[in-house]
């Protein structure tokens, strides 16, 4: 390892969502902690809401994210519906599930080809992998559009979704349209397959494994996707209403975006974390898929995650077609939610990983405070970890380039979205 002295910047990271650059320094061959400098504005969302309606905040929070507007928007609908203590029935969790689903695989399309991939493949951006890869770039367009018309069967539109409702959806999709949506998940199917074999054959991993708790909402009934319980990899098994009490948050210097510890230790969420917990959960064809890799699960090298990103791509596209097999009309598409007041909270699974909203609610029906905790915020802390862990792995001595090179990779398996941190 070699002892000079540098400092490795990169004033603006490129392929991940939001505003954010890097800086760490290496003194006597030792990385110091890295610093993720997320200068973007505070978007203040948690006092936006207060004042609102239970309903107009559920309009809201779309709005928060990008990436997951499916999994922010369901996540307050399912708090107010547990403050009142009301479940809306078998068909509307079947539909969330479904809507999930398809915002698990155009996001996770979205990112393993225009984030992740020129990483691997060695080119700076999406564009250099159009000469060599271009019937690869095709499926991933496919599948990414089936993801985002999926959201939109049910949302009404991809991007900041309007369909959800508290108790429900707004209106029903109809047999044609649910039909037609069936025979596009049984073509995507073995595209979905596909990508996952070529992944696994064509990617060069660096050995990089290093030790990390993971977190996830609880596999007890399914692969996690939504549920009650959080899990880790160590002892937690809690209810999520309790998240509070073990998981500490706290701000660093240069970011706008609260750090998140349990046990005064990092920690992981997304993907990785969900298939390390949630392996024995999946149907057997996904096992099978994965075992034909020979790549063993669970895994602690997070540049596997392009992998965990790909498995799951193939269990929502499984998922979404058992639930589409096994669609019927119902008679209406929402049940009346009465208001109650008190401290709720909604918890579920983003593509990102774990999503936590927690509301106050008056006698007026009216939001008087709430917290909301994504899922990269919960993992800065872990990024910065493990860009220290895998530099001194990869080698201080190479140059500068190579070092941030390496940094921005590191960054982008975690599919950060920055935007969605800074509260």
């Amino acid at each position: 390892m070699s002892g000079r002295d540098i400092v490795v910047e990169i004033p603006l990271l490129t392929r991940v969502e939001g505003r954010c650059g890097l800086r760490l320094e290496i003194r006597e061959g030792e990385v110091s902690r890295p610093v993720l400098n997320i200068p973007g504005p505070p978007r203040f969302f948690e006092k936006l809401m207060e004042g609102h309606d239970r309903e107009q905040v559920v309009e809201m929070a779309p709005r928060i994210g990008g990436h997951s507007p499916v999994a922010h928007q369901l996540c307050a609908a399912q708090a107010f519906e547990r403050l009142a203590g009301l479940d809306p029935g078998p068909w509307v969790q079947a539909m969330r599930r479904l809507m999930l689903c398809g915002e698990w695989i155009q996001s996770h399309s979205r990112h393993i080809h225009l984030m992740a991939l020129p990483d691997f493949l060695g080119c700076g951006h999406m564009l250099g992998l159009m000469a060599g890869y271009r019937e690869e770039l095709g499926r991933g367009w496919r599948l990414q559009s089936l993801g985002r018309d999926l959201i939109t069967l049910l949302g009404g539109r991809a991007v900041h979704p309007v369909g959800v409702r508290i108790g429900g959806f707004h209106r029903a999709p109809g047999p044609v349209e649910v039909r037609a949506m069936r025979e596009r998940l049984r073509d995507a199917l073995p595209e979905a397959e596909a990508l996952l074999a070529w992944l696994a054959s064509s990617l060069a991993f660096p050995l990089d494994e290093h030790p990390f708790t993971s977190v996830a909402l609880s596999p007890a009934s399914g692969y996690p996707m939504g549920g009650t319980r959080i899990q880790s990899g160590d002892w937690l098994d809690i209810e999520a209403g309790e998240f509070m009490r073990h998981f500490d948050r706290y701000e660093v210097d240069g970011s706008l975006a609260p750090h998140s510890s349990l046990d005064k230790r990092p920690y992981l969420v997304g993907p990785l974390a969900r298939l390390n917990l949630g392996f024995p959960e999946l149907p057997p064809p996904v096992r099978q898929a994965l075992g034909a890799t020979g790549i063993p699960f669970p895994s602690h090298n997070m540049f596997h995650s392009i992998l965990a990103r790909a498995v799951e791509l193939l269990w929502a596209v499984q998922e979404a077609l058992r639930l589409v097999d096994e669609y019927e009309s119902p008679a209406t598409s929402f049940v009346d939610v009465p208001h109650a007041e008190g401290i709720s909270y909604g918890t579920i699974e983003s593509p990102q990983g774990l999503l936590w909203h927690c509301y106050e609610i008056d006698f007026r029906r009216r939001v008087n405070a709430a917290w909301i905790i994504s899922p990269t915020s919960q993992n800065q802390a872990r990024m910065e970890e493990d860009i220290r862990l895998s530099l001194e792995r990869f080698g201080l001595d190479k140059d500068a380039a190579e070092l941030c090179r390496r940094a921005g990779h590191v960054i982008r398996n975690y599919d950060p979205c920055f935007s969605c941190a800074v509260h």
